[in-house]
């Protein structure tokens, strides 16, 4: 399903209960003591680069399993799904974004290390290779010569 698609239908989601419940969204948020979704962050190596992972987890239990229960309990169980499906793809849009920008970091270091080593160091080397064999040469027709 498309980033887009979730934001849509969670953000829909919302109106139903709002409708049927009222506004809870004062309550919802007096009541907040910790977070309930928290996001923990790996590392995870590939191709030698150290990429961040990111992934979400659930701490505690469900504070707000009741609410809505006289009116829009169920608006409020979908709103609930939707936003939790939401906030799992953002997460993983996240971790991809952040892998993305990391190894296209790693690509321009790798370019770079490359263009130096083929247009400055293979020079260097190609024009003392062609000096030695210039001298090489010399010493080879003096001795020609001599002998």
């Amino acid at each position: 399903m498309l980033m887009s698609e979730v934001m849509r239908e969670a953000a829909f989601s919302l109106a139903a209960p709002k409708f049927t419940a009222g506004d809870f969204s004062t309550t919802v948020i007096q009541n907040v003591n910790k977070a309930q979704v928290k996001i923990r962050a790996k590392k995870d190596n590939v191709a030698g680069v150290t990429l961040p992972v990111f992934e979400h987890y659930h701490e505690g239990t469900d504070s707000y399993e009741l609410t809505g229960l006289a009116r829009g309990g169920e608006q409020l169980a979908k709103l609930k799904r939707n936003y939790a499906k939401a906030e799992e793809l953002l997460v993983e849009l996240a971790s991809l974004q952040t892998s993305f920008v990391t190894l296209d970091e790693a690509i321009k270091i790798t370019n770079r290390c490359v263009n130096a080593i083929e247009y400055v160091i293979i020079t260097r080397i190609e024009g003392t290779l062609a000096y030695i064999i210039t001298e090489l040469d010399e010493r080879e027709s003096e001795k020609n010569s001599i002998g």
